[in-house]
């Protein structure tokens, strides 16, 4: 074997390589429970976990530099070191069984956070009763639709990510017969009608309700419960020149109307939606509460679940603890708002759930088995002395 492979098969089977990752890791875990309470669940998975270095800015500066190794890029040095510990150092053996389950196990837990993270979306569904849904919305991903609504049978949308706005420039969409110019971006901001925010910067926008509404930009949060809302100033210009200016944000609400080349328009910056091929009708919400408190004791959704395909159509009850699962969605019972009127399902697509179960399994049997090995010889050498 040639030297420099050596070196390197040495350092990935090292066991002081796994001591190094782990002692590491529990360094990251308290430091991300420390900023927990200022960054929140999100900030503190975003910043440390899923990411392959944390990152700080240079004091006085934006300029963001590595400081410390982050979960992404210890979890996958401590997966190439145990794969390469049970190529190299542990043989298959029957008496190393349950060695060879256990860290298998743990492989397959490592592979399943990684799928998690990449491929799980979380977003929520708002059902007033007696109301039908179709769609989700996600917590935090917003994105700026164009529709195209003159057909009254059916709108023609365009959907540009939040990040596109962030990188500013144009964009300049087939669908559409006028460019779109980012003037600015703001990813977090209030809202507040001019005429009661008295020396407030001049509009950009010009058309829609933007010349009569001031912005003021606001910090990033992370907190769970809180949401970050951006706003932007666009400019849509045609062949001919400019349309106009507006102003877009999840804040304003209802979409903006415009008509332009014979057909009529409508823009909005909204949370990202997540269209099913299902139906979900609330039927009824149920709101209990402890006796002589508002304290909540349970509350439940019944609802009509319709498929596209009509090969479902049934009536279900979504309560806490009890989640309904279909076409590879889990539809928790989250939340509602006042009035007992309007129910709150977490919505949760995570392709990788099951991993994290049957690496538990592997595992606790692995350490069974192992424990049993041990056991049987210690009772054999007993016996025999």
């Amino acid at each position: 074997m040639h030297p420099v492979v050596r070196q390197f098969r040495d350092f990935f089977v090292s066991l002081k390589l796994t001591v190094v990752l782990l002692t590491l890791s529990i360094i990251l875990i308290f430091w991300a429970t420390l900023a927990q309470v200022r960054l929140g669940i999100w900030g503190v998975q975003e910043k440390f976990f899923h990411t392959f270095f944390v990152l700080e800015t240079i004091p006085g500066t934006s300029i963001p530099v590595p400081v410390f190794p982050g979960g992404y890029f210890l979890g996958g040095l401590l997966l190439l070191n145990l794969i390469a510990a049970h190529v190299y150092r542990l043989k298959f053996e029957w008496r190393k069984t349950g060695i060879q389950l256990t860290h298998l196990g743990l492989i397959l837990l490592l592979l399943g956070e990684l799928f998690t993270s990449l491929l799980q979306v979380e977003s929520n569904m708002r059902l007033p009763e007696g109301g039908s849904m179709r769609y989700s919305e996600s917590y935090r991903i917003n994105e700026l639709v164009i529709l195209d609504t003159t057909n009254p049978d059916f709108n023609e949308v365009v959907a540009i990510p939040e990040a596109v706005l962030a990188d500013g420039g144009s964009i300049q969409h087939p669908q559409l017969p006028f460019q779109v110019r980012i003037r600015d971006y703001y990813p977090n901001a209030t809202l507040q009608m001019r005429d009661q925010t008295p020396g407030a910067a001049p509009a950009l926008a010009t058309a829609g309700i933007g010349p009569r509404v001031a912005v003021t930009p606001l910090h990033l949060t992370y907190k769970q419960d809180e949401r970050n809302a951006p706003a932007a100033n666009l400019e849509f210009v045609g062949p001919e020149g400019t349309l106009g200016t507006w102003l877009v944000s999840p804040l304003l609400g209802m979409p903006q109307k415009f008509n332009y080349a014979g057909r009529t328009w409508e823009i909005a910056l909204r949370f990202k939606r997540y269209y099913h091929p299902f139906s979900l009708t609330l039927l009824d919400f149920t709101h209990e509460k402890y006796a002589g408190t508002e304290i909540p004791k349970n509350f439940a959704s019944r609802i009509r679940l319709k498929s596209d395909d009509a090969r479902a159509d049934r009536e279900v009850l979504i309560y806490m603890n009890n989640p309904l699962r279909h076409a590879g969605l889990t539809f928790y019972q989250a939340s509602f708002e006042k009035g007992d009127k309007v129910s709150i399902l977490q919505v949760v697509r995570n392709p990788g759930w099951v991993l994290p179960y049957i690496s538990c399994i592997m595992m606790g049997l692995g350490l069974l088995v192992q424990f049993g090995l041990h056991l049987v010889g210690f009772v054999r050498k007993r016996a025999a002395t």
